[in-house]
């Protein structure tokens, strides 16, 4: 069957050939663990419950986890592999279960979450993407996920196209958000602050790109208003496989600042921000073809 998931349309049968993601029709998970590098609402005191999902449709040139985009690492799992994964975390104690980069294994998740769900699986499930996303695909998860953190990464379409490939990134990931927010709302959390439901975006600064961080904002605003949930991160690490300037070096705090003040200038009141200090590959954790679960 040709593969029409993801805004790329590549049309791959992955059955018989990877797709522009990297993915078979094989599902595989580079990582399923506690992970407490989200942020706070979201890891809270006991972790979240993450799966890393191998492949890619973005293929951002800039990528802290660039082993991941090619869709070949990790280990082959089942449905009902997944699910069980899925128990195991909450069982573990985790807040939530947290899909890292799922897009093109969207079928397969759909019925793992029915499935896990069916026996047992109680906390909040979240659905952490890149945003660049089918209306239709988000569709498919209402009533499963309780919280999305997409990605808004562009409005420049010269930048998505330079560092993404992509160049409709901003009206096809705005139009996946606005979905997402029908569903759940703005993001909620409990008495301890930690997330129950609802849409955060996040968006990451990048090095000599200030001007187009300043058009994301105007974007949330004008699309969802001051009151949506952002977090505005700073923890952009350059890699040694990039070197296209100005990718090639760290963000400087005078430009975090500057995307902060402009932030705030418009009125945002819930944002999570970061200091330079979360720059380096701390955020990026070990992968491998074997889960312990």
């Amino acid at each position: 069957m040709s593969c029409q998931i993801c805004p790329r349309n590549c049309h791959i049968d992955r059955t018989a050939a990877r797709g522009f993601c990297g993915c078979s029709s094989d599902v595989r998970i580079a990582r399923a663990a506690l992970h407490y590098d989200e942020e706070p609402s979201i890891s809270g005191t006991r972790g979240s419950g993450t799966i890393f999902f191998s492949g890619c449709n973005l293929k951002c040139i800039f990528c802290q986890n660039l082993i991941l985009t090619d869709g070949t690492l990790g280990e082959v799992c089942s449905v009902e592999r997944l699910a069980e994964i899925m128990q195991k975390l909450q069982s573990l104690g985790a807040h939530n279960i947290n899909l890292v980069t799922p897009t093109p294994h969207r079928d397969a998740i759909v019925d793992a979450l029915r499935l896990a769900k069916s026996d047992g699986l109680s906390i909040p499930v979240v659905y952490n993407t890149n945003a660049y996303e089918t209306v239709e695909t988000i569709r498919a998860y209402e009533g499963l996920v309780d919280i999305y953190l997409p990605d808004l990464k562009y409005v420049d379409p010269r930048l998505s196209l330079k560092f993404s490939r992509a160049s409709d990134y901003f009206e096809t990931a705005i139009a996946a958000i606005g979905e997402m927010i029908r569903q759940v709302g703005m993001m909620e959390t409990d008495e301890n602050g930690i997330a129950k439901k609802g849409v955060r975006i996040r968006h990451l600064v990048l090095p000599g790109c200030v001007f187009d961080t300043r058009s994301v904002l105007d974007a949330i605003k004008d699309r969802f208003g001051v009151g949506c949930p952002i977090s505005l991160m700073s923890q952009f690490t350059p890699i040694p496989e990039c070197r296209v300037k100005p990718l090639d070096r760290p963000l400087t705090q005078r430009e975090y600042e500057s995307a902060l003040d402009y932030c705030i200038s418009l009125g945002f009141t819930d944002v999570f921000t970061q200091d330079l200090t979360s720059v380096g590959r701390s955020f990026t954790p070990p992968f491998s073809d074997h889960i312990e679960l």
